[in-house]
């Protein structure tokens, strides 16, 4: 049986992971990644003795595959932390999740949010509520004052549409639920027990969150850097490299933003096109600093729900390692959600962001900035939207007639943590191509 040819397009981590398992059964593939290196946005850069990471970019784990899996990979330099969240909200700061910790905030916005909570657990529609639209499982779960204070204002600010727009679909555990007796508990003291899967999460000690796909790339063959996809002919099974080289192939990954396709397939008949039309997705503009002054807060991110903040994030680098910044600094990230929907104005948003940044009490204007890095991610999260499902299906579906397959969050056009990008990786070498080779 002649040999069958496997292209990957794309070398972030969804496509390492691929490439990796494939690999180990004795599969061949080669990956063509766009940059000078493999990782996608799971990279880090130096920058005056700073080390930035493209956004902030953590590992958490529920699986024990893939804490073995980079565990094996990153040995001692991999670093167990607590979580130390926060949300900035009425002028002060306090734990999260907010519903599981309202203490320390204004009385009567207390009292709204425990009677709210009381009222929802009462109805017990939660678990019904999956079905429906966002907003409607958020006030079934959590009632309309936590749905009031914290939940619809930061969630319309991270998608940039309101609750009501957005399905349930991606939900999958990202969203604590306490118990009754748990937001009693957070309402009478301040609640220091942790909740949801981002309780405890891992970092690189050195080196940045760039470690863990340089990690997994050194042991990969056939990684192809700058060489960046500008064409599938699904019909003579070949890419386009640099609008020059061809490349044949039997099977391709993709681990491309799923929009991108429209543009690089040729001859995608109408009806399909339309339903990539339908595609929506929020952008993310993340602005890193590094600081002259130390901070000591502890805290290694804090979010923001309230709209007189333009950003819905601010991180700490220097509270997930001691050596992404020289001593007595401090490095931070700050995240800006927009869309078609809800632009911002680039010009200014540097400098909107360093004068809420003061506003907020994290960096004063008078605090030294010996370091700055833009990224400007066009594609952050794909939007759950009533459109998305049957364009998705329908899209992933025609792919696969010409024996193209998604993988990772970009290429399934799924909401995918780092560790759900590696498995994605594993399921698609393991469950959708071996089968087919072997």
């Amino acid at each position: 049986m002649p040999r069958k040819r496997i292209i990957i397009a794309g070398g972030g981590l969804a496509g390492l992971s691929c490439a990796w398992h494939l690999q180990r059964s004795n599969i061949d593939c080669h990956i063509f990644e766009k940059e000078k290196e493999p990782g996608g946005l799971c990279r880090s850069k130096d920058i005056n003795s700073f080390t930035f990471d493209y956004d902030g970019h953590l590992l958490h784990f529920r699986h024990a595959y893939a804490f073995n899996l980079i565990k094996g990979l990153l040995g001692k330099n991999l670093a167990e932390h607590q979580r130390s969240a926060w949300i900035c909200s009425f002028g002060r700061y306090t734990r999260y999740p907010f519903q599981a910790n309202l203490y320390g905030l204004p009385l009567p916005i207390i009292k709204e949010c425990l009677v709210g909570f009381i009222r929802a657990s009462k109805n017990g529609k939660h678990s019904a509520g999956k079905d429906g639209d966002f907003l409607s499982w958020i006030n079934n779960t959590f009632g309309r004052g936590i749905a009031r204070y914290f939940m619809v204002p930061y969630n319309s600010k991270f998608w940039t549409l309101p609750p009501q727009k957005i399905t349930c679909a991606w939900l999958d555990g990202f969203i604590p639920v306490p118990s009754l007796q748990e937001v009693v508990d957070g309402t009478i003291e301040e609640n220091k027990r942790q909740f949801g899967y981002s309780a405890q999460f891992w970092y690189p000690k050195k080196g940045g969150v760039s470690l863990v796909p340089l990690s997994l790339a050194a042991s990969i063959k056939n990684i192809h850097t700058q060489r960046e996809i500008t064409g599938i002919d699904i019909y003579n099974r070949q890419v386009e490299i640099a609008f020059r080289h061809r490349e044949k192939y039997d099977y391709l990954i993709t681990t491309l933003p799923l929009p991108q396709m429209v543009s690089l397939i040729k001859e995608i008949p109408f009806k399909v096109k339309r339903l990539f039309g339908k595609l929506k997705w929020n952008s993310i503009f993340n602005l890193n600093l590094g600081i002259e002054k130390k901070d000591y807060s502890g805290r290694h991110w804090i979010y923001f729900p309230q709209k007189e903040f333009c950003f819905f994030r601010v991180g700490f680098f220097h509270n997930f390692s001691d050596y992404v910044c020289p001593e007595g600094k401090s490095a931070l990230y700050a995240e800006v959600s927009y869309s078609k929907q809800k632009p911002i104005d680039k010009k200014m948003i540097v400098s909107k962001i360093r004068k809420d940044l003061d506003e907020a009490g994290i960096l004063a204007a008078k605090d030294r900035v010996c370091a700055e890095d833009v990224n400007d991610i066009e594609y952050g999260y794909p939007i759950y939207d009533k459109n998305y499902q049957r364009a998705r299906s329908e899209i992933i579906e025609y792919l696969r007639q010409y024996d193209i397959f998604t993988c990772g969050r970009y290429g399934s056009w799924k909401y995918m943590s780092m560790e759900d990008a590696l498995l994605d990786g594993k399921n698609v070498a393991e469950r959708q191509i071996a089968p087919l080779i072997c």
